[in-house]
């Protein structure tokens, strides 16, 4: 038993190592931000995730605990690296961008940007009971 989880944390180690390689390679190699952004959030959130899952199955076969902190870290970093992701690419698009470059909105305000009154519950014209949520304008 104790050879088939050396082997396996061994392969979660490999595996981990080569996707921080390639999304450190991916980083160096790519040229502007936007291809840039794709390596690292993608390969090193696998290569860490990796990392820490095989440090939970070592302490879990080898030292008969549960490691609660990699699992936790593994959590914390599958949930915020496509949120970090989204704000890099943004703060891209409004850095590098020009506004006549941008696709028409339909809209009054700018391309992603919230409009409030998109959103807003207003009644239905046909019944006055129940609230419909205002749709937006449709591209042509």
């Amino acid at each position: 038993m104790e050879q088939i989880a050396e082997i396996l944390i061994s392969a979660l180690l490999v595996i981990g190592g080569i996707f921080a390689v390639v999304g450190s390679y991916g980083l160096l190699k790519l040229r502007d931000t936007m291809q840039r952004l794709h390596a690292p959030t993608k390969a090193s959130t696998v290569g860490v995730g990796s990392a820490l899952i095989a440090s939970m199955a070592y302490f879990l076969v080898f030292e008969g605990k549960i490691s609660w902190h990699e699992l936790m870290i593994t959590l914390f970093l599958f949930l915020t690296a496509p949120i970090t992701a989204n704000f890099i690419a943004k703060a891209q698009m409004h850095r590098a961008l020009r506004e006549e470059d941008m696709p028409k909105t339909g809209v009054g305000s700018d391309w992603a940007t919230f409009d409030p009154e998109l959103t807003m519950v207003q009644p239905s014209p046909t019944d006055d009971a129940a609230p419909a949520v205002a749709e937006a304008p449709r591209r042509a």
